[in-house]
């Protein structure tokens, strides 16, 4: 049992311990050889592991935390040495006098946006460097940023995840990282890439300016690693160019997010005052022909069933002013360039609504592969959660891939909701496809025309929150 007073590596003295997590303790030592003080961390190996696994995950944080060492950014904690102690690796790192930004959000509220946006673009040029170098973070979160008492942020726990190449669950089925923060793919299962650290410093940031996590901060694990794969995503009440950085970082495709370097170049631009650059990576793009099932990453914002009734909603209002523009609907022209027409976009947005509910063997088609991908039946089966649709605002194209709508709806399961919600569309040769939705917000409210409201009143009262998902 490590204990104040021992000496670690002969060089170390211990004098304090200043913090613990899953992955392990953190000590205040200091460097008898250098005359300095250092932060060590005691790692701590995944429970149930074999004597064989065990050394390799032993190897693994060894080359990991000696390839983290190479990185010098301001906006990173410097990695200085890694050696072992009984047999269990220990990292030696630049000791920094500050708290987490997660202590700083307990203890003031959330940030003001340009603070946020400072703090974030510090975070994202460091992290950026590291993806240039190979190295994923894959534990981005509030606890792991530091804040000094000059506004200085510093991301750390560089090294300690696993090298690039292993699984995500371990040989016990648990689940590296932390779930409030962790992106869909990876809380599906699915290798931590470097655009997995975009989607949880984007969660980071939301935490930050809204001050709570983005997929809620309850204590059933299980149930919250269930949100995030779902992309349930809470939506924000703040609004503002801050607020659309973070939503472009959080897309649930992991190619429809900016990469670090831009994400840092877009929270800079904020801090300033400047309008962020235009996004560059679209999810409008021809399609590979065919697409190579080993490299194809899922893309989606929510899970089908919140595709479905969003598409819905639009049903009652639109079917009728479409039926005599049916056929340029059903069939849009081809696309001469790269970016398409906002006219075809809402047009072909306002064509899959048409369809439903009761032509879904057409809707279906005008779905994206990664949204087909989810499943059939389950498609056919969120219809019949939704009833009495009524669009509040038309589809409206606010990007070259995107087209945002207005909606209320009555769901069996949920009660009356009002909601703006933003879809991104593909290209699939002359198609524009359906490719991700995402709810940007959402209100439960009182409906009219339905006996059981009478019966769920008090429940309604009770439910303040917008939800994220269907």
């Amino acid at each position: 049992m490590t204990e104040q007073g021992d000496l670690i590596a002969g060089r170390y003295r211990l004098q304090r311990r200043i913090g613990a997590g899953g992955m392990g303790v953190v000590w205040q030592a200091f460097d008898e050889r250098l005359d300095r003080v250092v932060a060590l961390k005691h790692l701590l190996l995944p429970p149930g592991l074999s004597t064989e696994e065990a050394e390799r995950a032993r190897q693994r944080a060894v080359r990991e935390a000696r390839i983290a060492a190479r990185l010098q950014h301001p906006g990173a904690v410097t990695v200085h040495d890694v050696v072992e102690d009984g047999g269990r690796p220990v990292l030696v790192m630049e000791y920094v006098r500050a708290s987490s930004l997660a202590e700083l959000i307990a203890a003031r509220g959330p940030l003001p946006a340009v603070q946020a946006a400072q703090v974030g673009g510090q975070v994202a040029a460091a992290l950026a460097v590291a993806h240039e170098a190979g190295i994923v973070h894959r534990d981005v979160k509030p606890a792991n940023i530091l804040m000094t008492d000059t506004g200085a942020a510093k991301i750390t726990d560089f090294g300690i995840a696993r090298a690039r190449g292993d699984t995500t669950i371990t040989a016990t089925g648990l689940l590296v990282g932390t779930p409030a923060f962790l992106a869909p793919e990876v809380a599906r299962g699915h290798e931590p890439s470097a655009a997995s650290d975009v989607f949880s410093l984007g969660a980071t940031l939301y935490t930050a300016v809204e001050g709570r996590a983005p997929f809620g901060d309850g204590d059933n694990a299980i149930a919250l690693l269930h949100a995030v794969a779902g992309g349930q995503m809470i939506p924000p009440a703040s609004h503002g160019p801050i607020t659309d950085v973070v939503l472009h970082m959080m897309r649930a495709d992991p190619a429809a997010r900016p990469t670090m370097a831009q994400a840092a170049e877009n929270l800079h631009a904020v801090a300033v005052g400047r309008p962020a650059p235009a996004p560059t990576r679209l999810d409008l793009r021809p399609l590979a022909d065919p697409p190579a099932p080993a490299s194809r990453r899922p893309r989606s914002a929510l899970p089908i069933a919140a595709a479905a009734i969003a598409a819905v909603v639009l049903t009652v209002l639109l079917y009728p002013l479409l039926t005599s523009s049916r056929q340029v609907a059903d069939q849009p022209p081809a696309p001469t360039t790269s970016a398409v027409a906002a006219a075809q976009l809402q047009q072909s947005v306002a064509g899959y609504y048409a369809l439903l509910p009761d032509r879904t063997d057409e809707a279906w088609t005008r779905l994206s592969p990664a949204m087909q991908a989810q499943g059939r039946e389950q498609y056919e089966k969120a219809w019949k959660d939704v009833k009495d649709l009524v669009v509040t605002a038309a589809p409206q194209a606010t990007d070259t891939d995107t087209v945002t709508i207005g909606v209320e709806y009555t769901a069996e399961s949920r009660g009356r909701l009002r909601e703006t919600r933003q879809l991104h569309l593909m290209i699939d040769g002359s198609r524009v496809l359906i490719d991700s939705d995402q709810v940007l917000t959402s209100e439960r409210i009182n409906g009219k025309n339905e006996n059981r409201d009478k019966k769920d009143d008090d429940g309604e009262k009770d439910d303040k929150k917008g939800k994220g998902g269907n």
